[in-house]
């Protein structure tokens, strides 16, 4: 019997950064059965792009204020750069991969987040997922390769996070038809030791990511990954939430989202 369930994969960190590791994890990707969604991010990139044209980075609790420069660097190197070079090297592996921003078929809508507490800048959160454009490609045989652009009904492209992305997609798609959320990066997992590779986390959750976090052995740009996992596997259908090492994708290790 042929499983229908939609992976919901999440590429990001130093993975990105790195042309080897990228291209040995899309060698994997490519290997995943059935239909999948890709959802990619780019920060160090775009870091180190804005810091060539003098443009300040400010990061608060792990996520990026993106003034209108920041953005516009965003929107080159996110839906540019990154996603097209990924399309491409999954082509070359034989999958069907088609690029897309978040105004591309109105897949993935957004609003400005408000500027209380936080201004974030030109930061979108998603209002809205078209699942009937994601699941028309991935019943034709294509695989979306989302990036962290969104849009608002306005026409304004907003930065979005794109571990939300992935969570407001896979959370989506779960109304529809079975889904998992896969969060990959350059790590094993939720370690309780962040230089010890060995100590991943198996398992986290309600009552155990607080005294996580308080400990501070969840922090920084781990926080916002955590929270959309337990986002994701609480507010919705979604049979498996794991994040894991870009490594390792077709195996079972990794952190565990439970409820």
């Amino acid at each position: 019997m042929i499983d229908k369930t939609i992976k919901v994969v999440k590429i990001g960190g130093n993975v990105i950064d790195n042309d080897a590791e990228l291209n040995a994890f899309l060698e994997d990707f490519a290997k995943l059965e059935g239909p999948k969604v890709l959802v990619h991010g780019g920060g160090k990139i775009a870091t180190r792009l804005a810091g060539e044209l003098g443009v300040e980075t400010r990061m608060i609790e792990g996520r990026r204020v993106t003034s209108k420069e920041m953005l516009d660097i965003a929107v080159m190197v996110y839906a540019g750069l990154i996603n097209k070079r990924v399309v491409a090297k999954l082509q070359a592996s034989g999958v069907n991969a088609i690029g897309l921003c978040g105004a591309d078929g109105a897949c993935i809508t957004s609003r400005r987040r408000p500027a209380k507490p936080v201004d974030y800048g030109e930061v979108g959160d998603v209002t809205e997922v078209n699942t009937d454009t994601l699941t028309a490609l991935t019943d034709n045989g294509l695989t979306p390769v989302i990036c962290a652009i969104t849009a608002d009904k306005d026409g304004n492209l907003l930065n979005t996070n794109a571990d939300t992305v992935a969570t407001e997609t896979a959370k989506a798609l779960s109304r529809v038809t079975p889904t998992e959320l896969i969060y990959c990066f350059e790590k094993a997992g939720v370690l309780m030791d962040v230089e010890d590779e060995s100590s991943v986390i198996e398992s986290i959750t309600p009552l155990t990511v607080k005294e996580l976090i308080d400990k501070g052995i969840i922090n920084s740009g781990m926080l916002p990954k955590v929270n959309n996992a337990f986002n994701a596997v609480t507010c919705s259908s979604i049979k498996r939430v794991v994040i894991k090492s870009s490594k390792r994708l077709n195996d079972d290790s990794g952190t565990k989202i439970t409820v």
